[in-house]
C-alpha cells in the first residue's frame, strides 16, 4: 500500500528491498557497532552493493539515476534500524558526492565521484571548526595559492567519513583571500594521504556511534591548484546548496528513526499486560501512539513534498528547512514518547529505544541548528 501520493510502485519496491537489508544486515549487528563505537567497512561495502551510493548519480559515473524521493526512502528506512548507518550513507551522497557532481569538472567527477558509488570509498565535507558552526565565515582555515599548489592551514572538527581506512579525502572550506575587511571561501578536495593532511577520530560519542567522526589537521598541506571545486570566493554559495540538499537527508534520518521508534512502542504496547490486559487498551497509552503516527503522517508529508520540488527543479529552500526542522522534532518528541511506553525497559541497553532516544538528539543541531533553520525560515517571511 503507498504511503505517499509522492510513490510510485518503483520507490515501493525499492523500500522493500531497504527494509529487508535492513533487517537482515544491520539489525544484528547495530547494538554492538553501538557498544563499541566501531565503523564497520564491512557493511558499508554491502551497503555499497545494493547501490545506497551514488544514488542520484548518472550511470555514465558509477551511479544508478535515481531520484531525489529514492535517495531520501533509502535513508529513511536504514534510519529505522540504525541511523549510524544512514548517516555514512547520507554523508557519503550529499555532503560527498553531492557538490562534486553540481561543482566538479568532468576531470574531477570522472576520478572521484566513481570509486564513492562502490561503498569502498566515502568522502567528507569539511565545514565545522571549534570557532565557526552556524556561522560559517568564523572559518580560520586558510588556503594560499603559491606557485600552483593550495597550501592548507588550520583544523576542521565533528567531520563525518574522514578518518576511516576507506575515507578517500575532503572537499575543505577555507578561505583563500580577504577583501575589504571580508572573509572569501572557497571550496577544494583534499585526498587522504597528501602531506600535511592527518586526522583523528572523535570517540565517546552520544550518538551515531558506529559512524566514523574526526578532527582533520593541515599543515602547509599543499594541493594543486586544480583541485579547486568551483569558482574561487564561491565556496559560501557551494556550502548553502550543500546543506539545503544535504538537509533532506537528515530529515529521513528523523522520519526513520521516528519510525523504528513508533513500531517499537507500538508492538511492545500490545504485547505487555497491566491490570489484566495489554496497555495499548488504556486511553493514555493509546492516545500517544495517535500523537505519534500524527506526527509521523506529517512530517512524511512535508519532506516528501520538499523532494518533490526538488526533483521538479522547483526552489525548496524553505520546504528543506521546515522538513528538516519538523522531522527532528517529531524524532525527539516520538522517541522521548517510546522510552514512556516501554517504561524501564527503555532505558537499558541493548534495547533500540534506548539507542533511539540517544541517535535522534544529534539532528536537532547537524545540517544547520534548529534555531538557524527557525532563522532561515523566518527571513522567507520577510521579518
Amino acid at each position: 500500500m503507498k504511503t505517499s501520493p509522492f510513490l510510485t510502485d518503483v520507490h515501493e519496491a525499492l523500500r522493500a528491498k531497504v527494509r529487508e537489508f535492513a533487517e537482515k544486515e544491520i539489525r544484528p549487528v547495530a547494538a554492538e557497532l553501538d557498544e563499541k563505537e566501531e565503523f564497520s567497512v564491512e557493511l558499508t561495502a554491502k551497503m555499497g552493493e545494493m547501490g545506497f551510493f551514488g544514488i542520484q548519480v548518472p550511470k555514465e559515473y558509477g551511479g544508478s539515476g535515481l531520484d531525489t524521493l529514492s535517495y531520501i526512502i533509502i535513508v529513511e528506512e536504514l534510519a529505522r534500524i540504525d541511523s549510524s548507518q544512514a548517516a555514512t550513507v547520507a554523508a557519503v551522497n550529499s555532503l560527498g558526492i553531492g557538490p562534486l557532481l553540481k561543482y566538479g569538472t568532468e576531470e574531477q567527477k570522472r576520478k572521484y565521484i566513481p570509486p564513492l558509488c562502490t561503498g569502498k570509498q566515502v568522502w567528507a565535507f569539511g565545514l565545522t571548526e571549534d570557532n565557526a558552526g552556524s556561522d560559517a565565515m568564523g572559518s580560520e582555515t586558510t588556503a594560499e595559492l603559491v606557485d600552483g599548489f593550495w597550501v592548507i592551514n588550520g583544523s576542521k572538527s565533528h567531520i563525518t567519513n574522514a578518518t576511516s581506512s576507506i575515507s578517500g579525502g575532503v572537499t575543505l572550506q577555507a578561505v583563500t583571500s580577504i577583501k575589504d575587511g571580508r572573509k572569501r571561501l572557497s571550496t577544494i578536495l583534499v585526498e587522504k594521504g597528501t602531506p600535511g593532511f592527518t586526522t583523528e577520530r572523535m570517540l565517546g560519542k552520544l550518538m551515531w556511534r558506529a559512524s566514523d567522526t574526526g578532527r582533520l589537521h593541515f599543515n602547509n598541506c599543499r594541493v594543486p591548484a586544480s583541485n579547486l571545486l568551483g569558482e574561487p570566493g564561491n565556496g559560501g554559495r557551494i556550502m548553502l546548496n550543500t546543506l539545503d540538499a544535504g538537509r533532506l537527508s537528515i530529515g529521513a534520518v528523523g522520519l526513520g528513526l521516528a519510525r523504528g521508534a513508533f513500531e517499537a512502542a507500538l508492538d511492545h504496547s500490545k504485547k505487555r499486560q497491566q491490570f489484566g490486559q495489554p496497555i495499548s487498551k488504556f486511553q493514555a497509552v493509546a492516545f500517544k501512539l495517535a500523537d505519534m503516527d500524527v506526527k509521523i503522517e506529517l512530517a512524511r508529508n512535508m519532506l516528501y513534498t520538499a523532494c518533490w520540488k526538488k526533483d521538479n527543479n522547483l526552489q525548496y529552500a524553505r520546504e528543506s528547512a521546515i522538513a528538516k526542522l519538523y522531522t527532528s522534532e517529531v524524532a525527539r518528541e516520538v522517541a522521548d514518547e517510546a522510552i514512556q511506553i516501554l517504561g524501564a525497559r527503555g532505558l537499558f541497553k541493548p534495547n533500540e529505544v534506548e539507542r533511539f532516544y540517544r541517535d535522534q538528539r544529534l539532528l536537532q543541531i547537524g545540517e544547520g541548528t534548529s534555531e538557524i533553520l527557525r532563522m532561515v525560515i523566518s527571513r522567507y517571511l520577510g521579518v
